[in-house]
Formats: structure tokens, sequence, C-alpha cells
């Protein structure tokens, strides 16, 4: 035996903490694209200004307390059989910046919200910009972006409700009640009666793209409404997620029936999170995707050429779609579905794995869902930024990206219904966005009750 002379030799300095990339992750790494960028855009209304180091000060204590946002892509060979992120200590870039004030400052910081992502290899991989809200003297807008390979709406929200305690003097946010997940409806019957899963669903018709077909450079457009939350009669047995589902669905299927396209099945991929809102919410992609079916003749008007609903066939309707998203929500499923979980599993070199996703996805393209209805509800937060005051508006979007191309992303703020229409250019121009959010906002107020009297309804003024 060999005798030890001497100090005992210090321990190694332990790398940093690696975290391999969950299902969602690594299926969005696949999926890339440089000509639709995978943003989550948040912006924020504030009727004051926050002082910029106090800002910065919150936001970086904020991130502090959510490990899991700093965070980068950790480096590997290419025959590495998972993505990993890459712990850091604290960000690598300012997160925090205040734009130079003036006409178009907005929509500048608007368009970056959609066309920029944080970059993968940087911690944190989010963006704040306070821009001057030109629409409210000594008011201000915050835009956070979030890369969504690495963090879902619902996370960015909590980093800044964590933001705006710190910031205002109170600490954390409160805890807010986790979500309550409804017991089923009838189940599988229920399921049953919409369209056939191998059905193939409809495609939201192109209009006059603002982006030529194989133009590069990064390509979404957005509109943000400000609406009255849709009223239900006391006891409805639909929600106002249902309502939102059912006015994409005929505004879909409005919007291709006048462009002469084949009707179709509509199905609507909704984001499901049953994470808790407090401080110790787990960061990241934490939402499920389930899917929402509607059969042809479901979004067919009462008249034949016309687009007359009677108040029954729109509380049908209604009904139905409540019946399919309580179910949908009460059953148990992986994030993406088994198949993701099976593709996913670290058995092959990534790289290769990537471009299987890549070929499935384009193989699948015709079955993907028609568009995402996104509704993160009523925002559990006060979102109180002390001297500069309490927010009053939160839109939120989700990406766009093709073969879907449309997406409607929903929260609820101070008793208003904040709503944003996101388009990729490639299939839309801003004339056609604003035609969708008129059809949007008619069919949204086609599902509120009717007074007494009412007959057929029309969808469209």
């Amino acid at each position: 035996m060999t005798a030890v002379d001497g100090p005992a030799r210090p321990a190694a300095p332990a790398g940093p903490v690696r975290v391999p990339f969950p299902v969602v992750d690594e299926v969005s790494r696949h999926c890339v694209q440089e000509t639709e960028p995978d943003t989550v855009h948040i912006e924020v209304r504030l009727p004051g200004r926050p002082d910029p180091e106090r800002l910065r000060r919150a936001f970086g204590e904020a991130l502090r307390r959510h490990p899991r946002v700093l965070m980068r892509e950790a480096p590997g060979p290419w025959y590495r059989r998972r993505y990993s992120w890459e712990l850091t200590d604290g960000p690598d870039t300012e997160v925090v910046t205040f734009p130079a004030p003036g006409p178009g400052a907005l929509e500048r910081a608007r368009a970056r919200a959609l066309a920029t992502a944080p970059p993968l290899s940087a911690s944190p991989p989010i963006r704040v910009e306070a821009v001057e809200d030109p629409a409210r003297p000594g008011g201000t807008v915050l835009f956070l972006t979030l890369n969504h390979t690495a963090l879902d709406g619902p996370a960015g929200i909590r980093v800044l409700a964590t933001a705006a305690g710190l910031y205002g003097g109170g600490g954390d946010a409160s805890s807010p009640p986790p979500p309550v997940r409804r017991a089923a409806g009838p189940g599988p019957a229920t399921l049953a009666a919409g369209p056939s899963p191998w059905a193939r669903p409809a495609r939201l018709a192109p209009g006059t793209p603002a982006r030529p077909a194989g133009a590069s450079g990064p390509g979404n457009g957005m509109l943000v409404l400000d609406l009255d939350v849709p009223r239900r009669p006391p006891g409805a047995p639909y929600t106002v997620n249902d309502q939102l589902m059912v006015a994409t669905a005929l505004t879909v299927a409005h919007w291709n029936r006048t462009r002469g396209h084949r009707p179709r099945p509509v199905r609507i991929t909704m984001p499901v999170d049953d994470r808790p809102r407090g401080p110790g919410m787990p960061i990241g992609n934490g939402t499920r995707l389930v899917e929402v079916p509607f059969t042809v003749a479901e979004l067919r008007p009462a008249a034949r050429g016309g687009d007359e609903w009677h108040p029954a066939a729109v509380r049908g309707l209604l009904t139905r779609t409540a019946d399919r998203t309580r179910a949908l929500k009460a059953a148990e499923r992986p994030q993406l579905g088994r198949g993701a979980a099976l593709l996913t599993a670290p058995v092959l070199p990534v790289v290769w794995r990537a471009a299987v996703t890549r070929l499935l996805r384009r193989a699948l393209t015709p079955w993907m869902s028609t568009t995402l209805v996104s509704n993160i509800g009523r925002v559990p937060y006060p979102l109180d930024f002390g001297d500069a005051g309490r927010s009053d508006a939160l839109w939120i979007s989700a990406p766009a990206r093709m073969p879907r191309g449309f997406t409607v992303t929903v929260a609820s703020t101070a008793g208003r219904l904040h709503v944003v229409l996101r388009w990729s250019t490639a299939l839309l121009g801003d004339a056609d966005g604003a035609r969708l959010r008129e059809l949007f906002e008619r069919y949204l107020d086609l599902t509120r009750p009717p007074v007494a009297g009412d007959g057929p309804r029309e969808g469209t003024r």
C-alpha cells in the first residue's frame, strides 16, 4: 500500500449544472426556422414610468429567484444524445433595456418581439424592453420576449409578477390557488361525436401575404384587441374559453367559405396548464397540448348561402364544445403525446433525431391542427410596480409558424379581455388580419346570451 503524505488536495471545482432538454424543448429546438421565429410576446401597460436601475435590479433578483430561467444551451459534440441546458449564476447579457423614445418606438419594439428571438446561446433566453406609451402620456409599455424553445407564456408572466412584487417593495407576488381541473364530462363518447382524428383538418385559406413565398426574413404580424369579457347566462355549462373556441372555429370556417375552400373539419390546438401559480411554479414549457374538434356540419350556418345563426344552434355548439374541452382537460396525457416522447428517447444521436423529427413534421403537415387558441385566463397576479403603477392591460401571443400560420392568444386583466391575433406573413397580410379581427369580434359577440325575442342572428354585419 502506498502512503499518502502532505496535505490533502482540494477537490476539483464542480462544473456548471446541466439539465437535459425536456421533450417539448427538444422538439421545439429541432423545428427552429429562421423565417418563423419561435417567440412568445408579452406586452404590459403601466400608467407610470419605472426607474431604470430599480427595474433592472428587480428583474435581476426575479431571475435569481427562478434559477431555471438563468440557462443557456450547453455546447456538445455532434454525436451527443441529448441537448442540455447549462444553468448559470447570472445573466450573460443585459436583460432590461430602454429603447430611445420617439415616433414608432412602440411599433418597432412590437416588431422585434415577433421577429427576433433571444438566442439560446446566452443566458437567459428572455429580453425585456421598456418603451414609452404613445397612447398614455407618462405611461410605459414593457415588452417581454421569450424564446419558446425554453419558456412558455405562463412562465414568463410568473417571472414578470415576481419582478413587479420586488420593484414595488412588496416582495414576491402572493400565491394564487392552482388551476382547478374540472371533472370529465361524458368522456370518450363526447370526443367520438366529433370528426374522425384521421380526417384532414381545414387550413386557413391564404389571403394576400405580406411576404412572398420563398422570401427570406422573419415573418409574423399581429393585432391586439381590447374587448368586453363575453357574457354568459347564469349556470351556463360552458366557459369563456369555450366561447373563444367557438368564435375562432366559426371565424376560420367563414373565412374559408368566402374564399371558396372545400369545407373540412376544424381542429384547434388548446394548451392546458395544471401548474401552481405561486413562487414555486415550475418554470419552462409546462403546458400540454390537446386538440378540440369541430365537424363541418357544426360550423355550417343555418341559411344556405347566408350567415344566419339561431341562438339555439349557438347554444348547442357551445355546450358540445364544453363537453369536449372538459373531457380533454381531465384526461391524463403526455405534453405532446406518446409519439413525441418516443421520438425524443436518447437512443440515437440528437442530430439524427432532429432530422427524423423535421421529416415527420413535413410528412404530417396535412394532419396538423387548423390553428391554436391559447387562453391564459384571468392573470392571477396584481402586477403592481409601485410608483410606476399597476398594470391594467396585458397582451400575450404565441408563435404563428406555418403550416398553421394563425394563432389566437387571450388573457383577462382588469375585467377586460385582451386578445392577440398573430399570423405568418407568408399566409396573410395586414388587411387580412383586420378582416379576421372583424370576424372574430362578431362571432365572439354571437356567443353571448340573446335577449328575449331574438331570432336568427348574423355572424357578420
